[in-house]
């Protein structure tokens, strides 16, 4: 049940029809994973626990450091050389006090992903490299846990829904193979301020679709932004039957 705090500090939620108090419900008795609290994992962080989700994991095992003020908006000056997981869950709790949140400061593994997604409704891929996608893109599909990626560079950036309990849903693994992709990173390449905020809050937004049951999420849909020209793209995405992490072998 919505005490009436609750009540009155989510009722422009409340107040859409198609979500109602039932989706604030299903908000507050959810349980994520949000893997990466950088230019992606800030914006999905502050607002779905602004909007009443009950439990966050927070993963990284990184600290804030200067030239992540440009675009990682829970963090500020003084707070150089924190851990970015803490610092990001201190400020969700100032958003709203009563979110639980838990924090995990190392790098995870395939081994620790498993753990960590196993009791969450959902997790959040908000990471910049492969092999922690592809790790965490395993540990959901063997626990039957949808995973809302999202990534962005320069001025591109992409999302997808891959939800394992769906047969005909395709996995990361689907997308990108393991070999032949290599890493290339904000510090390397550059990435354009909003452009985060901007693919975070897809995220965020899917997350609610996905927890809340109110529309239409992005499983087998791949949406690309071309930010410098304001370009939205969408490519229908196709599970590979012969995937080894979600194909039939």
């Amino acid at each position: 049940m919505l005490s009436d705090e609750e009540l009155l500090r989510f009722s422009r939620q409340i107040l859409i029809p198609r979500f109602d108090v039932a989706g604030q419900q299903a908000l507050k008795a959810a349980r994520i994973v949000i893997v990466g609290s950088g230019g992606l994992g800030c914006p999905v962080a502050l607002y779905l626990g602004s909007a009443g989700v009950g439990h966050v994991t927070l993963v990284d095992d990184d600290v804030v450091e200067l030239p992540n003020l440009q675009r990682q908006i829970a963090f500020e000056t003084a707070q150089l050389g924190e851990s970015k997981a803490e610092t990001l869950a201190a400020r969700v709790r100032s958003i709203n006090p009563a979110v639980s949140i838990s924090v995990v400061n190392r790098r995870l593994g395939q081994e620790g992903f498993a753990q960590e997604v196993a009791g969450a409704n959902l997790a959040l891929d908000c990471t910049d490299n492969f092999a922690t996608r592809f790790a965490l893109n395993r540990a959901c599909v063997g626990a039957g846990v949808p995973l809302i990626s999202g990534a962005a560079i320069r001025g591109e950036g992409q999302v997808s829904v891959y939800d394992s309990r769906n047969p005909d849903s395709p996995c990361y693994h689907c997308l990108y193979p393991e070999q032949g992709n290599e890493d290339l990173t904000c510090s390397e390449a550059g990435v354009i301020a909003p452009l985060v905020g901007m693919i975070g809050s897809v995220q965020a937004m899917e997350a609610i679709k996905m927890l809340s049951g109110v529309g239409t999420p992005l499983v087998g849909r791949l949406l690309i932004l071309d930010a410098w020209e304001m370009q939205w793209r969408e490519m229908k995405l196709t599970k590979d039957p012969d995937c080894p992490v979600c194909g039939k072998h």
